[in-house]
């Protein structure tokens, strides 16, 4: 039996929005304080990581990762990015339970190394 995963992508007009790469960028940022912190745990360049920042910030009404008041520097999530989280979450928890019995059924057809 092959261990199949379902992994969620959610798009708007055809062009992706979140998928699990930005959730997991969101939830470093939330648990480091810094974008650049949540770059390296995820080993990926600041560049990056600020490129998908602003990628998600551009296209939700509030943006989702917003710094941190006081000149200490960092970042942190908006109110809408931890609503945003948890509604990412919350699909992706209906997604794998909706899917539980087609994909045991599929993963008996598979044979993957």
């Amino acid at each position: 039996m092959t261990d199949l995963r379902l992994t969620l992508r959610i798009d708007a007009n055809g062009k992706p929005l979140l998928g699990h790469g930005k959730i997991r960028l969101l939830e470093q940022i939330e648990e480091t304080g810094s974008i650049s912190a949540a770059a390296r745990a995820m080993g990926m360049s600041y560049r990056r990581a600020w490129l998908l920042v602003e990628s998600m910030n551009s296209v939700f009404v509030h943006p989702l990762v917003a710094a941190r008041p006081g000149g200490g520097g960092g970042a942190g999530l908006s109110e809408d990015g931890h609503k945003v989280l948890k509604l990412y979450r919350e699909i992706e928890q209906l997604s794998r339970q909706a899917a539980d019995g087609p994909l045991a059924e599929m993963s008996g057809m598979c044979e993957v190394p």
